[in-house]
C-alpha cells in the first residue's frame, strides 16, 4: 500500500508522517519512503541536504517529493550568520568556527579541476558564497579589495574576444573575502549600507541539496520546489559531476516545476560519477584531459553505462538562474533524457572564474537526448553540446541575449536542429560533422570549423556501445527552410579571435562542397590511391536548399532554390516584455510565397562517418512537423520558412514564449 509522509518546520521527526503529526527533516522521511510513496512537504525553509536512501522501482512506481499544494518550499543549503562585527564603512567581519562547516568546508576549497582556466596572476575563487536578502556579493582576492570596495564591471569573453558588461548584480560594491586557518573561518565583507545582523545574510555550507550520495537511486521525482544556495564544485567530464540537484549516476529522475538557483557551479547535474575519472589530467599531469575523456567512455562502458541502468531522466518546467557553470551539465549520464520547458538565465555570466564547461546546458555525449522548447538567455553560452551528439534533438527553444547560442562540437552525428530562434550576435557555432538544420531562425553569425587534432567517439544508432571513431573533417550537413538575417561579424567575435574565413552569415561558408555522395565518391577516386590519405582533403558533401536570406546573409554558392530578398528589410528583433519573449518582425509581401517542404527523417541523406539515419529514439523516422509553439504541419505539405508556421508578412508581434 503506497504511503504518504507529510513533513512540516512544525513537525519532529519522532513524529509518524502523518498530515496532523508530520516530521520535521525532509531527510527523516526519505529514510523511511519505499517505492510507491510520496513525501509532500508543507510551506517553509528547510536548511538540509536531502539524500534519498532508495529510489523507486519503475516510471509508475516512483518515489515522489512535492511541495504540498498551493505552499511555499525552499530547500537551501546555506545557513544563517547573524554575528557580524562592525568595523567601519561598511565592512563587517564573521569569526565562525570550522565545526560550524563538518568536514565540508566552502571557504577552504577552491574552485579547481580539469578545464579550469587561471590566468597568470588571477586570484582563484573558492566554493563558498555569501548573500545578503538573496543577493549573492562578490568575491575578492585579498582584505585589501574589501577596503577598496572593489568594482568588477566587465570581462571578456575568451571564445569570442568581446568584452561583456556584467549585470546589475555582479557590478555591485558588495564584495567578501575569506581566510580559513586550522579552527576558524573569517570572512570580510562589505555589506554597503545594510546591518547584516538585522538583515538575511547566508552563506553556503552544503555541497548539494538534493542529491543522493550512492550510485542507482533510481525513479525520483522531484516537485514544486525553491532549491537555492549551495557550494557545488567545479564538474568537467572527466570528473565526479555532483550538482545542486541530480540523480548521481541514476536512472528515471523527474525534475520539474522547480525554481532552482544560486549554485557555485551547477544547478542540476545529469553527470558522470567518481570511478571513470576524476579530474585525473590536473592531478597527474602526464596526459591531456581529452586523453582522459575518451578513456571515461570505454570505463563507463565496462562498468554499466547503457540505457538499462543510466539516463531516460525528465527535466522540465524549471526555472533555473544564476549559476556559475551550468543550469545542466551531464557528461554520460544526459542518454536518453528529455530537457524541456525550462527557463534558463544568467548563467556563467558573472564571470567569477572562467573554464571551459560554462553554459546554460553543457551536456557530453547526449546520446537521443531530447533538449525542447526552453528558453534560454543572458548565458555566456546558451547551449553547449559536446562529443558524441548523436540522436540528439535540439527543437522549438528561444535563445536570446546571450554571448554565443549553440555550439556543437567534435561529434559525428546524426543531430537535429530544428524550428528553433537563435537571436544573439554569435548564433550557432558548429565545430562537428551530421547536423541537419530545418526551421531555424538565425539572426547572428554561423561559424564552422574542421577539428583534426581529436578523434572522437560514434556509437551504434540508439545505443551507448562504440561503433567507432574519427576526427571532424566537417560539412556532411544539411539546411532546410531556414530565415537567415545579416549581422556585423564583429559584434559576435573581436578581430583578434574571429577567423574570417570561418564566420558567416548565412550557409556561404560551405562554397564549393560537393551537394552529392555520388559527386564526393567521384571526387574521392580523382585522388592519388592510398587509404585514409585520399580521404582527408576532399570535402564533405552538403545537402542545402530552400533557405531564406535577407540582407547582406549569403547562401550557399550550389544551393538550390535558395531565397534572398535583398534591399531594406526591417530588423527582426526580440523583445522581453513582462516575463515573456515576443517577436517583431515586418516582413514584406514577397515572403507569403516562400514555402518550403515540411521535412521527416526520410528526407535527410545518412551520416557519412557514423552512417546512421535521422530517427526517433524508437528508430522510426524523425519528425519535423510541429513548429516553435507546437502548431502542427501538415506532413505532405508545405509551410513557410523559419520555425513558425503561421508567419506572414507585414507588421507581426509573436509571442514565443511562454
Amino acid at each position: 500500500m503506497n504511503h504518504v509522509y507529510h513533513v512540516s518546520v512544525t513537525g519532529s521527526d519522532r513524529a509518524p508522517g502523518t498530515e496532523r503529526e508530520p516530521l520535521r527533516t525532509i531527510n527523516r522521511a526519505a529514510s523511511l519512503a519505499v517505492a510507491g510513496d510520496t513525501v509532500v512537504v508543507h510551506k517553509g525553509e528547510y536548511r538540509e541536504w536531502v539524500d534519498p536512501q532508495r529510489g523507486g522501482l519503475s516510471a509508475t512506481r516512483p518515489i515522489v517529493y512535492e511541495a504540498a499544494p498551493g505552499e511555499h518550499v525552499t530547500i537551501k543549503g546555506s545557513e544563517r550568520v547573524a554575528r557580524w562585527e562592525p568595523e567601519g564603512d561598511g565592512i563587517w567581519t564573521a569569526h565562525i568556527p570550522n565545526s560550524f562547516f563538518g568536514d565540508f568546508n566552502p571557504f577552504g576549497r577552491e574552485i579547481a579541476g580539469d578545464w579550469i582556466v587561471y590566468d597568470e596572476g588571477t586570484t582563484h575563487r573558492h566554493l563558498g558564497s555569501v548573500f545578503l536578502n538573496g543577493i549573492p556579493l562578490w568575491e575578492v582576492g585579498s582584505r585589501t579589495e574589501v577596503d577598496r570596495h572593489l568594482r568588477h564591471t566587465c570581462a571578456v569573453d575568451q571564445w569570442t574576444g568581446i568584452s561583456q558588461e556584467l549585470p546589475d548584480a555582479s557590478t555591485t560594491d558588495l564584495v567578501w573575502y575569506a581566510e580559513v586557518d586550522e579552527s576558524t573561518t573569517t570572512i570580510i565583507a562589505h555589506m554597503g549600507d545594510a546591518d547584516p545582523n538585522h538583515e538575511l545574510t547566508e552563506i553556503t555550507v552544503r555541497r548539494s541539496v538534493f542529491f543522493p550520495r550512492e550510485h542507482h537511486i533510481d525513479h525520483i521525482t522531484v516537485r514544486g520546489f525553491e532549491l537555492a544556495q549551495a557550494a557545488t564544485p567545479w564538474a568537467p567530464p572527466t570528473a565526479d559531476q555532483p550538482g545542486l540537484i541530480g540523480p548521481n549516476w541514476a536512472k528515471g529522475w523527474i525534475i520539474e516545476d522547480n525554481v532552482i538557483h544560486d549554485a557555485t557551479c551547477v544547478a542540476v547535474s545529469l553527470g558522470k560519477e567518481h570511478s571513470t575519472g576524476h579530474n585525473l589530467s590536473t592531478d597527474r599531469r602526464d596526459k591531456p584531459g581529452y586523453q582522459y575523456q575518451l578513456e571515461a567512455v570505454f570505463t563507463a562502458r565496462a562498468r554499466g553505462w547503457d540505457r538499462e541502468h543510466i539516463g531516460s531522466h525528465l527535466v522540465r518546467r524549471n526555472m533555473i538562474f544564476r549559476c556559475g557553470q551550468a543550469g545542466i551539465v551531464g557528461h554520460l549520464g544526459a542518454v536518453f533524457s528529455t530537457i524541456e520547458d525550462n527557463d534558463i538565465h544568467d548563467i556563467g555570466n558573472r564571470r567569477q572564474f572562467y573554464g571551459y564547461e560554462i553554459a546554460g546546458i553543457k551536456l557530453h555525449a547526449a546520446i537521443d537526448t531530447v533538449i525542447r522548447h526552453n528558453r534560454i538567455r543572458h548565458c555566456a553560452l546558451g547551449t553547449w553540446l559536446d562529443w558524441e551528439t548523436q540522436g540528439t534533438r535540439v527543437t522549438r527553444n528561444v535563445y536570446a541575449d546571450n554571448t554565443r547560442d549553440l555550439f556543437i562540437e567534435v561529434s559525428h552525428g546524426p543531430y537535429i536542429v530544428d524550428h528553433n530562434v537563435f537571436a544573439s550576435p554569435a548564433s550557432i557555432e558548429n565545430f562537428s560533422e551530421g547536423g541537419a538544420f530545418v526551421n531555424n531562425l538565425v539572426l547572428g553569425t554561423v561559424r564552422r570549423e574542421p577539428v583534426l587534432d581529436r578523434a572522437t567517439p560514434y556509437h551504434l544508432p540508439h545505443s551507448t556501445q562504440v561503433a567507432g571513431y574519427g576526427t571532424i573533417l566537417g560539412a556532411d550537413d544539411r539546411w532546410f527552410g531556414n530565415v537567415f538575417a545579416s549581422v556585423d561579424p564583429t559584434r559576435a567575435y573581436s578581430s583578434e579571435v574571429r577567423d574570417a574565413s570561418s564566420v558567416q552569415c548565412g550557409t556561404s561558408g560551405y562554397d564549393s562542397h560537393p551537394t552529392s555522395l555520388a559527386e564526393y565518391l567521384e571526387r574521392i577516386s580523382e585522388q592519388a590511391p592510398g587509404d585514409h590519405e585520399r580521404y582527408a582533403h576532399v570535402r564533405r558533401p552538403v545537402y542545402i536548399q530552400s533557405n531564406l536570406y535577407l540582407g547582406d546573409a549569403r547562401p550557399f554558392d550550389r544551393e538550390q532554390v535558395p531565397q534572398v530578398l535583398r534591399g531594406p528589410v526591417p530588423p527582426i528583433v526580440l523583445e522581453e516584455r513582462d516575463g515573456s519573449t515576443v517577436l517583431r518582425s515586418a516582413l514584406p509581401a514577397e515572403f507569403e510565397e516562400l514555402r518550403t517542404p515540411v521535412l521527416s527523417g526520410r528526407a535527410l541523406p545518412r551520416t557519412s562517418l557514423s552512417d546512421a539515419d535521422f530517427e526517433e529514439r524508437d528508430g522510426s523516422p524523425a519528425r519535423l512537423d510541429v513548429d516553435l509553439l507546437g502548431v502542427a504541419k501538415d506532413e505532405d505539405g508545405t509551410s513557410p520558412v523559419g520555425p513558425l508556421a503561421d508567419w506572414g508578412s507585414g507588421s507581426q508581434l509573436i509571442e514565443l514564449w511562454p
